[in-house]
C-alpha cells in the first residue's frame, strides 16, 4: 500500500496541473449540478414499515384531507382584537385558501361555533320541550274529541235502533192492513159481503194506509237524519285519526330530535373547553394544512408565500403574526457565522503551527474542495432520495474536520522531510507513502463507521451516513492527490522563510527518514506519563466518569420548536400555544380506527360511532380531549385527534403513548375496530425501538471491521483492544456532556439552550459511529508512530515516548482544529446539529488528549513489549499493509548503503 501511494504521490507532484485541472473540473461540474437539480431539504423523518408510518399511509390513502402537512399560525394583539383586525385576519385566511392545495380556517368563526355549540344544545332542548308540550296539549284535545265522538256514536246507534223498531212496527201494521184488505176483498168477491157494505171498511183501510204512509215518511226522514249524523261522525273520526297520526309522527320526530340532540351534546362535550381564541381575545391560532405534494415537508416556495400573506397583517397595526417551524425553518442554510468562527480558529491554529499563511491556507483549501465536491454532489443527487436538512450539514462538519487534519498530516511530514534536506518531489512522494498510508486507513475506519449506518434499517440515517462517508472518502482522495500537486506547485514556500534559507544552505541535510526518528525519549508529556502510568490511568478514568455521570439520565426524543432559539418565530408560536391553549396543543396524537363494518348512512350513526370511540379514548389518563378529525368515503375509517395534557417531548406524553398501546387493542375489539396511533411521540418511540434493535448489529459490524483493520495496521492484539476501550470512555464522556447541557440544562446560557429537553433520538448511534471512526484516526496517527519506532529497533518504552514526541505536535494541532470545527456547529442554524457538534467536540477532546495522549501511553508502558504481541500463525496469515513505510524505505535505499533505514524490518520482541 505504501509503495502504491508513494507512486501516486510522485505522479501527482509531476503532473500537478493535470491533477489541479481534474479537481477544478469536478468541483465546477458538481456545483452546477447541485444548483440545477437540488431539491428542497426536509426536516421530516420517514421510516418504512414502522408503526407510525403505516398509520400515516392509511390516513393518506383513506382520508387525504386529514393527512397533509399542517402548521400553526398565531396572531397576537396588543389588546382584544377589534372588528377591523378580525376582518383583516379573515382576509388573510381567505387568501391562504385561494392558494393551491392550502386550507385554513378563520379562528374567530371556529371560536364562535365552539362558543355557540352549548347554547345551541340549550336552545334545541327548549324547542324539544315546547314541542312536547304542544303534542301533549293536542293529544288531550284529541282525547276529549274522541270521547265526544264515542258519545255521539252511542246516540246515533240508539236512534238507529229506535228507527229500526218503528220500521218493524210499520211493516207489521202494513202486513196486518194488507191482510184486512185482502180478507175484505175476498169476502166481497165471494159475495159474503155486499159491495155497499164493504165501502166503510175500505175507507177505514184507506185511512189506516194513509196513517202508515205518513209514518213511513217520518221514518224515512229520521233515517236520512241518522245517515247525515253518521257521515258527520265518520268525518269527525277521520279528523281525529289524522290528528292522532300527527301526534304519533310528532312523537317520532321528537324522539329523533332527542337522539340528534344527544349526539350534538356528546360532540359539544368532547370540544368543551377547547379554544382557538383565548379568553381575553388577544391571541388567535389557526391551522394551515398543505396537501398535494410528494414530500412530507412543505415546499419552501409555498411556505414563503404563506408567510408573506400572513405578514401582510402588519398593515392593520397592533397585530403580530408568528409561524410554527413547518413554515419558518430555513432548511437550506448549512453554513453560518458560528461555523465560520470555528473555521477561523482552525486557521489560527494552522498559522501558529505552520508559520506561513500559504502553508496554513493549504489544509483549509483542501478541506473546502473535499466538502465542496461531497456536499454539492449529494445535493445534486437529492432528486433521487429524500435528504434530511441535517445530512449535508453533517457531511460538511466531518469533511471540514478530517479534510484539514488529513492534509495537515501530509504537509507536516513533508515539511519535516524538507527541513532535513530531502528533495521536493521525493519528499512529497514519501509523505504520501507514509503519512498518506495512515490517512488512508484512518479514512477507511471513518467510512466503515458511517457506511454501517445503513444497517439500522432507517433510510434517513443510511443516507446521512453514506453522504458523510462519501465526503470523508473524497477528503482522503483530495489529501493524497491534490495536496501533493499543490505542494509541488508551492515548492519550498511551504516552509517559513528561515527554514527555507536553512534548506537552501544545506545546514540540515541528512537522511530525512532516519533523522525524523531521532526523537528525545526523556522529556515531554509521554515521558511524564511513563513515570506514573497508574496515576495517569486513574486520572483519565476519574475525569471520564465525572463527565459521563449524566449519561445515566439520558432520555431520547425528537426535536420540537421548544428547542428553537428564544425570540424566533417558531419558538414564539410554540410558547404562545403552550401558555394560551395548553402544551398538548403543540403536538397532538393522531388515532385512526379501521372499522370491521361501515357506519350507517345517517349523520347520527356517524356521530354516535365517533363519539363512542372518542369518549373511551378521553377516559385514558393523560388525555385532555379527543376530537373527531375525519371519515373516509366508505365510512369504515375514522380519524381522531388526541390532545395530551403534556407536550410531545414530556415524559407524561410518553407514558400516555405506552398506555394507549396497552389499551387500544381491547378498546378496538369493543368497538369492532382496529385502532392505532401516530404522531411525534409515537414516532420517537418507534425510532428508539428500531435503533435499539439495530444498535447491537451496528456495533458488532463497526467494531469488528475496525478491529480487523487495526489488527492489520498494528499487527498486535492488545493495541486494537485498547483502542476500543478508549473509544468507550470517549463516548461516555460525550454522552454525559450532551445530556448535562441539552437535557439537564447545565450551562445552558453558555450554549444557547433555550429549553432543556430530551436528546435527539438518533444522536447516540450517530455519535457512536462518527466518534469511533475519529478515535481510530488518532489511534492510527499516534500509535503508528510508536510502532514505527519499535520496528526500527527502539525498546517498547522508548518507542512509546519517541513515537509520541514524533506525532504529538501535529496530532495536538489536528485535534484542536477538529474540536474547533465541531464546536463551531454548537451555534449552528439548525438546532438539531448543535448537540451533535457539542458531543463530537467533547468526544474528540477527551479521546485525543486523555485517551490517546494519556491513557494509551500509560497502558502501553505497562504492557511493554507485550503490547506488540501477535501469534506467529496470525502474523503469517495477515497481509502486511506496511503502514510504517518500512518496505517503502527499503525500496528507496540503495543496496549497500549504510545511511538509510535498516535493510529489513527488525523482528519485534515478544512474538510467539
Amino acid at each position: 500500500m505504501a509503495i502504491l501511494l508513494h507512486k501516486l504521490g510522485r505522479w501527482c507532484a509531476q503532473h500537478r496541473w493535470t491533477v489541479i485541472g481534474i479537481w477544478a473540473a469536478v468541483l465546477v461540474l458538481v456545483s452546477v449540478s447541485a444548483v440545477t437539480f437540488m431539491r428542497p431539504l426536509t426536516n421530516e423523518i420517514s421510516i418504512p414499515d414502522s408503526r407510525f408510518e403505516a398509520v400515516l399511509d392509511t390516513l393518506r390513502e383513506e382520508i387525504p384531507e386529514a393527512s397533509g402537512t399542517t402548521g400553526t399560525v398565531v396572531f397576537t394583539g396588543d389588546a382584544p382584537f377589534t372588528d377591523d383586525q378580525q376582518d383583516a385576519i379573515a382576509d388573510v385566511v381567505e387568501r391562504w385558501n385561494a392558494m393551491d392545495d392550502v386550507e385554513a380556517v378563520d379562528p374567530f368563526e371556529s371560536q364562535q361555533q365552539l362558543d355557540d355549540s352549548q347554547q345551541q344544545i340549550v336552545d334545541g332542548r327548549a324547542e324539544l320541550e315546547a314541542g312536547a308540550e304542544e303534542l301533549d296539549a293536542g293529544e288531550a284535545e284529541l282525547t276529549e274529541a274522541r270521547e265526544q265522538l264515542d258519545a255521539g256514536r252511542e246516540q246515533l246507534e240508539a236512534g238507529e235502533s229506535e228507527i229500526a223498531t218503528q220500521a218493524q212496527l210499520l211493516d207489521e201494521g202494513q202486513a196486518e192492513l194488507d191482510a184486512q184488505s185482502e180478507q175484505l176483498e175476498g169476502a166481497v168477491a165471494a159475495g159474503l159481503i155486499p159491495p155497499a157494505q164493504a165501502e166503510p171498511a175500505r175507507a177505514e183501510i184507506a185511512a189506516a194506509q194513509a196513517q202508515l204512509d205518513a209514518g213511513r215518511e217520518q221514518l224515512e226522514a229520521g233515517q236520512a237524519q241518522l245517515a247525515q249524523s253518521r257521515e258527520e261522525l265518520e268525518a269527525a273520526e277521520q279528523q281525529i285519526s289524522e290528528g292522532e297520526a300527527e301526534i304519533v309522527s310528532g312523537r317520532e320526530a321528537l324522539e329523533q330530535g332527542e337522539v340528534e340532540l344527544a349526539a350534538g351534546q356528546r360532540l359539544a362535550d368532547l370540544t368543551d373547553g377547547m379554544r382557538v381564541v383565548n379568553e381575553e381575545g388577544t391571541v388567535a391560532m389557526t391551522q394551515v394544512s398543505v396537501t398535494g405534494g410528494e414530500a412530507s415537508a412543505i415546499d419552501p416556495d409555498t411556505a414563503r408565500e404563506i408567510q408573506a400573506i400572513g405578514e401582510s397583517i402588519a398593515d392593520t397595526g397592533g397585530v403580530q403574526v408568528d409561524f410554527s417551524g413547518e413554515f419558518s425553518m430555513d432548511l437550506n442554510s448549512i453554513f453560518g457565522p458560528s461555523e465560520a468562527v470555528g473555521l477561523a480558529v482552525a486557521a489560527v491554529v494552522l498559522l501558529v503551527m505552520l508559520g506561513t499563511l500559504l502553508a496554513a491556507g493549504l489544509p483549509i483549501l483542501m478541506a473546502l474542495v473535499g466538502v465542496g465536491v461531497g456536499v454539492a454532489g449529494s445535493l445534486a443527487l437529492s432528486p433521487f432520495f429524500d435528504m434530511q436538512s441535517i445530512t449535508p450539514v453533517l457531511a460538511l462538519m466531518l469533511g471540514l474536520a478530517v479534510g484539514i487534519d488529513y492534509s495537515l498530516f501530509l504537509i507536516n511530514r513533508h515539511r519535516e522531510q524538507l527541513r532535513h534536506g530531502m528533495p521536493l518531489r521525493e519528499s512529497i512522494a514519501l509523505a504520501v507513502g507514509t503519512s498518506g498510508n495512515a490517512v488512508t486507513f484512518a479514512g477507511l475506519t471513518v467510512i466503515i463507521a458511517l457506511s454501517a449506518l445503513t444497517l439500522t434499517g432507517m433510510p434517513f440515517l443510511g443516507i446521512m451516513g453514506l453522504v458523510a462517508a462519501a465526503t470523508v472518502g473524497l477528503s482522503v482522495l483530495v489529501a493524497i492527490t491534490l495536496t501533493p500537486a499543490l505542494l509541488s506547485l508551492m515548492g519550498l514556500r511551504v516552509l517559513p522563510r528561515k527554514a527555507r534559507a536553512a534548506v537552501a544552505s544545506g545546514d540540515e541535510a541528512g537522511n530525512a527518514a532516519q533523522d525524523l526518528r531521532q526523537a528525545d525519549t526523556g522529556r515531554g508529556w509521554a515521558a511524564g506519563v511513563q513515570r506514573r502510568p497508574w496515576l495517569a490511568i486513574l486520572a483519565v478514568v476519574a475525569i471520564v466518569v465525572g463527565l459521563g455521570y449524566p449519561t445515566g439520565q439520558l432520555r431520547l426524543g425528537l426535536p420540537d420548536s421548544s428547542s428553537e432559539p428564544a425570540g424566533s418565530t417558531a419558538y414564539t408560536t410554540y410558547d404562545t400555544i403552550r401558555s394560551e391553549f395548553g402544551a398538548g396543543a403543540t403536538g397532538p396524537i393522531l388515532a385512526v380506527a379501521e372499522l370491521d363494518e361501515p357506519v350507517g348512512d345517517g349523520e347520527v350513526e356517524l356521530i354516535g360511532a365517533q363519539a363512542d370511540i372518542a369518549e373511551d379514548l378521553a377516559e385514558i389518563d393523560g388525555v385532555l380531549r379527543v376530537l373527531p378529525a375525519g371519515v373516509n368515503e366508505n365510512r369504515d375509517v375514522l380519524a381522531f385527534q388526541i390532545q395530551p395534557e403534556g407536550g410531545p417531548t414530556e415524559e407524561s406524553t410518553v407514558r400516555l403513548v405506552d398506555d394507549l398501546d396497552a389499551t387500544l387493542p381491547a378498546l378496538g375489539t369493543d368497538h369492532g375496530a382496529s385502532i392505532d396511533i401516530t404522531g411525534q411521540t409515537v414516532a420517537n418511540i418507534d425510532i428508539s425501538e428500531q435503533l435499539g434493535d439495530a444498535l447491537p448489529v451496528y456495533l458488532a459490524v463497526v467494531v469488528g471491521l475496525s478491529l480487523i483493520l487495526l489488527l492489520l495496521v498494528f499487527r498486535s492484539i492488545w493495541v486494537p483492544l485498547l483502542a476500543t476501550v478508549g473509544f468507550l470512555l470517549s463516548i461516555v464522556a460525550a454522552f454525559g456532556a450532551v445530556v448535562a447541557v441539552y437535557q439537564l440544562g447545565h450551562l445552558s446560557f453558555l450554549f444557547g439552550v433555550n429549553e432543556p429537553g430530551p436528546v435527539l433520538s438518533f444522536l447516540p448511534i450517530l455519535l457512536i459511529g462518527i466518534l469511533f471512526g475519529l478515535a481510530m484516526d488518532y489511534q492510527l496517527f499516534l500509535v503508528s508512530s510508536m510502532r514505527e519506532m519499535f520496528v526500527h529497533g527502539k525498546s517498547a518504552k522508548e518507542a512509546v515516548v519517541s513515537g509520541f514526541n514524533l506525532s504529538a505536535r501535529v496530532v495536538t494541532a489536528a485535534a484542536i482544529i477538529m474540536i474547533s470545527v465541531f464546536a463551531g456547529f454548537i451555534g449552528a442554524h439548525l438546532t438539531m446539529v448543535r448537540p451533535i457538534g457539542l458531543g463530537l467536540a467533547v468526544g474528540v477532546l477527551i479521546d485525543a488528549f486523555l485517551v490517546r495522549m494519556t491513557l494509551t501511553p500509560a497502558v502501553l508502558t505497562l504492557l511493554g513489549e507485550k503490547a506488540w504481541w501477535l501469534p506467529r500463525w496470525l502474523d503469517r496469515v495477515l497481509p502486511n499493509v506496511d503502514v510504517e513505510g518500512v518496505r517503502l524505505e527499503q525500496s528507496l535505499t540503495p543496496a549497500g548503503s549504510g545511511s538509510g533505514s535498516a535493510a529489513q524490518e527488525p523482528e519485534p520482541a515478544g512474538r510467539a
